[in-house]
């Protein structure tokens, strides 16, 4: 390993081409630097400075050596930063999951806030669907998740506060044969007909809401994609009742009364006990804000 007087000299000698002007600029005798640099070239072994000319210039082992210096003067810059930030109380990164039923677009004013701190810590930002978010968090794959539905699971040291309520509305194509229907729909009636769904991520045995055993189903890969999938009648099920209420208002989706009506989905955010530092606890704060948790939970209506 080269320390840093040793970067900073291979740096200073290849940018000034002088030992002079390189002593001068690091606010040292030329005798010293003259000294350190064959030094430096006794401990590799390799003549790394060209004397023969007026200006001194580096051999291709010395450039070698010269660039490699830059960067590893870089790297050393950077990881000092990075124990300064850690020591700090920040972490070195924050990593979030957020269920996929959430909208990118609403977190990106969070994200902005977070930048102006100026903290160092990066951000790693993922989705998951249903029992996916659970899993990333139970399996050391997150620090924070955003959205996750369903009761928190058994996680050692989980913790978790609630967002808000989801509302669902089941709508279907005017095209689609249950685009007419009339009075509540029964399970009995919906389950002759392709029910769309979001595709559970979870490595375990994935599950959907809303479907019917036997029911066939066209697994998407978003919100969005189910969306437009039951606006162009290729099935039925149930939407975020704020995402679709522009399609619902100009007709491309049409609300079906349900025999058995859903319920509300309680949104969660959910940590691990173990984990303490400043940007964890940050997130946790802008969140937990009434205003912020119900633009999550509601994101933006779909235009029409």
């Amino acid at each position: 390993m080269l320390t840093e007087d040793e970067l900073a000299l291979l740096e200073a000698i290849r940018e000034t081409g002088s030992l002079s002007r390189a002593a001068a600029r690091l606010g040292r005798a030329p005798s010293t630097i003259s000294h350190a640099a064959r030094q430096l070239e006794a401990r590799f072994d390799a003549l790394l400075f060209d004397r023969r000319r007026y200006r001194l210039q580096l051999t291709p082992a010395g450039h070698l050596l010269a660039q490699e210096a830059a960067r590893l003067m870089h790297d050393v810059a950077r990881l000092t930063r990075r124990v300064k930030q850690v020591a700090g109380g920040w972490e070195d990164r924050l990593r979030i999951v957020t269920d996929e039923i959430l909208e990118f677009d609403t977190l990106l004013p969070v994200i902005r806030a977070f930048d102006k701190l100026e903290s160092g810590v990066s951000l790693r930002i993922t989705h998951e669907v249903l029992g996916g978010t659970w899993e990333a968090l139970r399996e050391g794959r997150a620090d924070l998740v955003i959205g996750a539905t369903n009761e928190p699971p058994a996680i050692s040291q989980l913790r978790w506060a609630e967002l808000g309520r989801m509302e669902w509305v089941f709508a279907v194509s005017p095209r689609h044969p249950l685009g007419k229907a009339t009075g509540p729909l029964s399970q009995q009636v919906v389950s002759a007909h392709r029910s769309v769904v979001v595709a559970d991520s979870s490595r375990g045995t994935g599950r959907g809401y809303g479907v019917v055993a036997g029911q066939a189903t066209l697994a998407v890969p978003t919100m969005r994609a189910k969306i437009l999938a039951q606006c162009d009648g290729l099935g039925v099920g149930w939407l975020p009742r704020h995402r679709v209420s522009t399609l619902l208002k100009n007709g491309a989706l049409v609300e079906k009364a349900m025999a058995d009506p859903r319920e509300p989905n309680v949104l969660f955010a959910a940590w691990r006990g173990d984990h303490d530092g400043r940007a964890l606890s940050w997130w946790l704060e802008q969140i937990r804000q009434p205003r912020l948790a119900r633009r999550l939970i509601d994101g933006l209506p779909l235009p029409g």
